[in-house]
């Protein structure tokens, strides 16, 4: 691709645990790069969406981070800074390689969303349920979120657009927030490696509406993956006017409107 900068390596390594993967420059020959991930990681969508985000950082970020760069989960996650901007970038690089939108459009028009539909995503592109419900929560109308467990806390959490613009959204990287009791998600112990689905009325999940709540229990017994659907019209009317406002142009755009040399 770049002859002058090769990839010359994409391996599994052994890794810490709290990092996902890598791109690093080669050791022994100026110039070449390698892509590795954890080989630690089972997963083969996790594998796959790291790959992608290690070449997305190749592509994107090579020159202005000589020394490589080292992806955690927890990075990942970190929109704020400059750092957590890079892997933004990243991540919306393997979403769009992984996932193509007008193919990803066209499975989720007219279905019912459900976690069975999510399965299908993920199987379909090879990539984690997670990454899957990110992608439909960065298309989708509705008002949803993504809640992620870990023992008995919200590890982290993302909300679609539009139920950010009603402001139902948690602050688990500045904040300890205890899964809620009655929540399907707390029931981690006794459900471990299964699924489950509820209707919960209003005043069990954040913000004062009923929540449709779908999880996987994982089998280690420590995450849970939640998919929660609120109505479709926020309760307060001070946010309607708010709802169709036009989305904010965002990195991916920027970095595709740079190759193509148009101005927006």
């Amino acid at each position: 691709m770049y002859p002058d900068a090769p990839i010359t390596l994409v391996a599994g390594i052994e890794l810490s645990s709290k990092f996902d993967g890598m791109l690093m420059p080669s050791p022994h020959a100026a110039g070449e790069w390698g892509i590795v991930y954890n080989k630690t990681i089972e997963s083969v969508g996790r594998i796959n969406f790291t790959l992608a985000h290690e070449l997305g950082h190749y592509l994107l970020h090579r020159h202005m981070s000589p020394a490589g760069i080292q992806c955690s989960n927890r990075a990942m996650l970190d929109w704020r800074s400059q750092l957590g901007a890079i892997e933004a970038q990243a991540n919306t690089f393997a979403s769009f390689l992984l996932m193509p939108l007008d193919d990803f459009r066209s499975q989720i028009q007219g279905e019912d969303v459900s976690m069975d539909l999510m399965r299908h995503l993920s199987d379909r592109y090879e990539v984690s349920i997670t990454a899957a419900i990110l992608k439909w929560l960065g298309m989708t109308d509705r008002r949803a979120m993504l809640v992620i467990g870990k023992s008995g806390f919200v590890d982290w959490a993302r909300s679609s657009d539009r139920l950010m613009k009603s402001a139902v959204f948690y602050r688990a990287r500045q904040q300890t927030i205890p899964l809620p009791e009655q929540s399907l998600a707390a029931q981690r112990g006794s459900m471990v490696g299964a699924f489950a689905e509820v209707n919960h009325p209003r005043g069990v999940w954040l913000g004062n509406e009923d929540v449709r709540e779908m999880t996987i229990f994982s089998h280690s017994n420590e995450i849970t993956i939640s998919l929660l659907i609120y109505p479709d019209d926020a309760p307060d009317t001070r946010w309607a006017n708010e709802l169709d406002e036009p989305k904010e142009w965002d990195t991916y755009d920027q970095f595709v409107a740079g190759i193509h040399g148009s101005s927006r």
